[in-house]
C-alpha cells in the first residue's frame, strides 16, 4: 500500500512545515551547488572560516536579500492570490538574471524537484497549475515561495527559513571545498544566522528585486572552466 505522505502533512504547524522546506534533507540537489563559492576558493579569496564567512555574509546581504528573498515573498504573495500571471513575471525575471550557465541550469533544476515535491506531498494546492505552466521551467525562488504560501507559513517566518536553508548548504559546501572544520562550520553557520533576520527585513521593505553581484557572477563563470570541481556552479 503506498505511503500517504499528505495526510500527516495536514495536521502539522506551520512551524513544522518550514523546518520541513529549510531541511538539506529536501531532495532538490542544494547539496551539490556551491554558488561560485568553489571558485572563490580556488581564486584565493576564501581560504579559511573567516574568509569563508565573510563571502558568504556577502552573497547574503546583496544576492539573497535583495534578489532571492524579494521574489520567494513576491511569489508566496501571488500564490495566496493566485496570481499566474504574477508568478509568471517573477519567474522570467530569475531567469533573466542569471549570469551564468551554472546558475540557470541550478535554479531551474531545484525549482523543478521542488515542484516535484509539491506534486507529490500535496497535490490538491491550487497554486500547483500555475506552477506548472511556467516555462521554460520554474524556478527556486518562486516555487521556494509558493511552497511555503502553500503550506500555511506567514511570510516573515517563511523568508527565515529560506534563509537559513540557504545558510546551512552553503556553510555545508564551505566545509567540503575550503575546507574547514565541523565546529569552524557550526561559528560561519552562527555568523549567518546573526545576520539573517536584517536579511529578511531588507526583502521585505526591497520595492522589487534587484540583481547586481558582479563579483560573484565573475566567479560564476570562472567556474564553468576550472580544472577541478566538487560542485555544479
Amino acid at each position: 500500500m503506498p505511503l500517504d505522505l499528505a495526510r500527516p502533512a495536514d495536521t502539522a504547524s506551520p512551524l513544522l512545515h518550514l523546518l520541513w522546506l529549510a531541511s538539506p534533507a529536501l531532495p532538490v540537489g542544494g547539496f551539490s551547488y556551491s554558488e561560485g563559492l568553489e571558485a572563490a576558493v580556488d581564486a584565493g579569496l576564501v581560504h579559511d572560516e573567516i574568509s569563508a564567512g565573510d563571502w558568504l555574509l556577502n552573497q547574503l546581504q546583496l544576492v539573497q536579500a535583495r534578489a532571492e528573498l524579494p521574489v520567494a515573498a513576491a511569489a508566496h504573495a501571488a500564490t495566496l492570490a493566485l496570481d499566474g500571471q504574477r508568478l509568471a513575471g517573477l519567474n522570467a525575471w530569475t531567469l533573466q538574471t542569471r549570469e551564468t550557465s551554472e546558475s540557470l541550469q541550478q535554479v531551474q533544476q531545484m525549482g523543478r524537484s521542488l515542484l516535484a515535491w509539491m506534486q507529490g506531498l500535496v497535490p490538491e494546492a491550487p497554486v500547483l497549475p500555475l506552477l506548472q505552466q511556467l516555462r521554460p521551467a520554474p524556478t527556486w525562488p518562486v516555487v521556494m515561495g509558493a511552497a511555503a504560501a502553500s503550506r500555511g507559513a506567514p511570510l516573515e517566518a517563511a523568508l527565515q527559513a529560506i534563509a537559513f536553508g540557504w545558510a546551512e548548504n552553503l556553510m555545508q559546501a564551505a566545509v567540503r571545498c575550503v575546507p574547514l572544520g565541523q565546529t569552524s562550520g557550526q561559528r560561519l553557520l552562527a555568523r549567518l544566522v546573526q545576520a539573517i533576520p536584517q536579511a529578511v527585513a531588507t526583502a521585505l521593505a526591497a520595492p522589487k528585486p534587484m540583481a547586481f553581484a558582479p563579483l560573484l557572477g565573475i566567479h560564476g563563470a570562472r567556474h564553468e572552466i576550472q580544472y577541478s570541481r566538487l560542485f555544479r556552479s
